[in-house]
């Protein structure tokens, strides 16, 4: 219960602080990749001789018990960077800088960290905000850390027919343009998300560990490839 209850408050967080552009990801033109930094985690997957696909990190949902009711009322008046409005929201939100996260507190002792780059940064932020909980004077402590969710991003390098593939995998897959510039794909294992755009950027979400998030990729590349957009030459007579 706690995985669905954790998926609708990363949703609630991601509407708190978007950390990327669905509408860039949905642009033809492929921007280059910066290079990788202490703060962001690169996977690499190769391809039968291909060019290598650079799977980025954007983002890491994880859970932490505190071990402890709290008052979240004392947490607001004595921690900075916290939020409180139950009217609207039944936990505390509070922010760090670094690493730049946010994590959602509630009075059960449960804990949502989310916004991390990295799994090490992920681990950070949670005992972070554990010391602060501390700090105000409760006997939290950092239990049960699990990984709920990780979000990621890569560019296959080439533009794709999502009208073609839709056709070929509807079974898996749903493509409402009118709505949504992109086609989202279920996958059974590693059971994720893909949000395919014509572009050939492509977001995964719903893995716990970069090794699905990898595997992930590698699934859906050849299907991908089936359906790659052809660069059309005009001769001119």
């Amino acid at each position: 219960m706690i995985c669905r209850f954790c998926t609708e408050v990363a949703l609630l967080v991601q509407k708190i602080s978007n950390r990327f552009n669905i509408a860039e990801l949905s642009s033809m033109q492929a921007e280059p990749q910066p290079e990788a930094t202490n703060e962001e985690q690169y996977l690499e997957e190769e391809e039968d001789g291909k060019d290598t696909i650079q799977i980025r990190l954007q983002n890491i949902v994880a859970t932490v018990n505190l071990g402890c009711q709290l008052d979240l009322d004392k947490i607001t008046q004595t921690a900075r960077n916290a939020e409180y409005n139950p009217k609207r929201f039944q936990a505390v939100i509070m922010r760090i800088r670094e690493p730049r996260t946010t994590a959602l507190i509630f009075g059960s002792g449960k804990m949502i960290v989310t916004g991390a780059k990295s799994l090490e940064d992920s681990t950070n932020a949670a005992k972070k905000y554990t010391a602060i909980i501390q700090k105000v004077g409760f006997p939290a402590r950092f239990n049960d850390f699990k990984v709920q969710n990780m979000t990621a991003t890569c560019d296959v390098g080439f533009p794709i027919r999502l009208e073609g593939f839709i056709y070929a995998h509807s079974a898996n897959a749903t493509y409402e343009p009118e709505l949504f510039p992109g086609l989202v794909y279920r996958m059974a294992d590693p059971k994720v998300v893909l949000l395919i755009f014509v572009s050939g950027k492509v977001v995964v979400t719903g893995a716990k560990t970069a090794e699905a998030l990898g595997m992930a990729i590698e699934n859906i590349f050849d299907h991908l490839l089936e359906f790659r957009k052809k660069n059309l030459v005009v001769s001119s007579t």
